[in-house]
């Protein structure tokens, strides 16, 4: 189960890879794409930007700020060229180092889109294929239905893998969290459905790619990287190993525990892996997806013409946006790009998402001549707060106002789940656990998490009998759910 300062969700958060036309639809989408940007009323007929864009940009951080929930670098560009780059708060708390436009952040899953970006190249030259199957270059699976997997799978996160930040993870030495290690650890893993059947963001599946990569050049995933993408792209602040070297340039991250203590994010620090990690500075991922949008440095025309994602922003209408993601505990980057006026947002933020894409978002509605909505604290923060001040009853009907500030791709069952386990652990304090693990139950009753950590929260306030009716509903919605049934073996001996 969750400690009281680790998301359960994942580590490293949503990207766009730009291979599957579903994947720009979801999250940033959701938030990125709208109307025509502005009307002729709206914005300044010189620049085609709204007027006092850049102070109103001025504004949105200074509100986010105000909430202490924001830190971090704000690029906006036309057709490639920076006009707005300002730096906001401390890259290091500790000693007082403040962000600067060559701090370097950790882009998360901005990753997928450079491990895409190879396996494409890497097709293009026919040293691999899209339909290809996964064992042709990694055997050795056990779940028999991973023979199915295919390259195209992967991209699309499509395989039927999960993630691989199990419980456990970060405890282990540092060169098991690395590349080969985690793909000789997944073959071990069984799929969530069968390939092609459904679909789950995968940090491993891309993990997994890195592995194809290194298969079928017998090169290091980051020799590749760097050859086809950083050197050409002329990507000098950017970083993909031996990240020590360059501590004294980065940003440390930092986060809001569920009970609102602010912390560096050390102990979930992870490598740099083909799903998430490099360290990199706004101008360079700015030309990055630059260039990945606009020319055919990176890929061919004939592949542009082909893919499916790049035949889904040609379809974009005039002033949408599409774009990509990354975070994890302590950090989190927006790139958004409006296709037809070559418009490019871009925040790194050294604090907990979803902060950088609300920013994001919000100057994507100012360049609209929207008004974005006033920030509020992130939903763990705000339900504790009125948690404690206002009771349960309060959280229950109020609930979804509350929890508006949460990644919209996570489920809100994990919001109290958090704030649970952080009462039962960090506070010491198992009737509050219990209370809000009970009220979980009954805003998702089918989930049975939900029903296997209300379990967990009785039986250390020492309620068995309710805590093995909570296991046994757990059992009933997901049959042979690991935990609740070593708890209940436990408990019946």
């Amino acid at each position: 189960m969750p400690t009281a300062t680790s998301s359960p969700s994942r580590n490293r958060l949503i990207s766009f890879p730009g291979s599957l036309p579903a994947l720009a639809c979801g999250i940033l989408m959701a938030c990125a794409c709208g109307g025509p940007a502005g009307n002729s009323n709206d914005l300044a007929s010189s620049t085609g930007l709204p007027e006092g864009f850049e102070s109103k940009i001025d504004q949105v951080v200074a509100d986010y700020r105000d909430l202490e929930i924001f830190s971090g670098v704000v690029l906006v560009a036309r057709e490639g060229t920076p006009f707005y780059e300002k730096a906001f708060g401390l890259a290091d708390r500790d000693r007082n180092i403040p962000n600067s436009p060559t701090t370097l952040f950790d882009i998360g899953s901005m990753n997928k889109t450079f491990t895409s970006v190879v396996v494409k190249q890497l097709a293009e030259e026919g040293k691999l294929n899209l339909s290809d199957k996964l064992v042709d270059y990694i055997p050795g699976w056990e779940d028999p239905r991973a023979s199915d997997i295919t390259l195209l799978h992967l991209l699309e996160h499509r395989s039927g893998f999960g993630d691989y930040h199990s419980r456990g993870y970060f405890d282990l030495p540092l060169e098991e969290r690395k590349l080969g290690p985690i793909v000789e650890r997944a073959k071990s893993t069984q799929l969530l459905f069968d390939p092609g059947t459904g679909d789950e963001y995968s940090n491993l599946g891309y993990v997994i790619l890195g592995g194809v990569i290194e298969k079928a050049t017998g090169r290091s995933y980051f020799e590749e990287v760097r050859e086809r993408i950083v050197e050409p792209l002329g990507m000098e602040n950017t970083y993909l190993t031996n990240l020590d070297r360059v501590a004294d340039r980065a940003a440390k991250g930092y986060l809001y525990t569920p009970l609102g203590v602010l912390e560096e994010n050390e102990a979930v620090q992870d490598l740099p892996n083909p799903d998430g990690g490099f360290l990199s500075t706004a101008r360079d991922i700015l030309t990055f997806y630059h260039s990945y949008y606009y020319d055919t440095l990176l890929l061919s025309a004939k592949t542009r013409e082909t893919d499916p994602f790049f035949q889904y922003i040609r379809e974009l209408p005039e002033g949408r946006a599409t774009g990509a993601a990354g975070g994890f505990e302590g950090f989190n980057s927006v790139f958004l790009q409006v296709i037809s006026d070559d418009l490019s947002i871009l925040v790194l933020a050294n604090m907990d998402e979803p902060v950088a894409e609300r920013i994001g978002s919000d100057i994507l509605a100012l360049y609209r001549g929207e008004e974005p909505a006033k920030p509020v604290l992130p939903a763990v923060q705000l339900v504790r707060q009125n948690y404690l001040e206002h009771g349960v009853d309060y959280v229950k009907n109020h609930f979804d106002s509350l929890t508006v500030n949460f990644h919209p791709t996570d489920p809100k069952d994990l919001i109290l789940n958090q704030l649970g386990y952080a009462f039962l652990y960090g506070a010491d304090d198992p009737d509050r656990a219990v209370e809000l693990f009970r009220l979980n139950t009954e805003l998702f009753p089918e989930v049975a998490n939900c029903w296997d950590s209300y379990g967990e929260a009785l039986r250390a306030a020492g309620n068995t009998e309710d805590a093995m009716a909570a296991y046994q509903k757990a059992l009933e919605l997901r049959p042979g759910l690991e935990s609740a049934e070593t708890a209940l073996n436990e408990m019946k001996r």
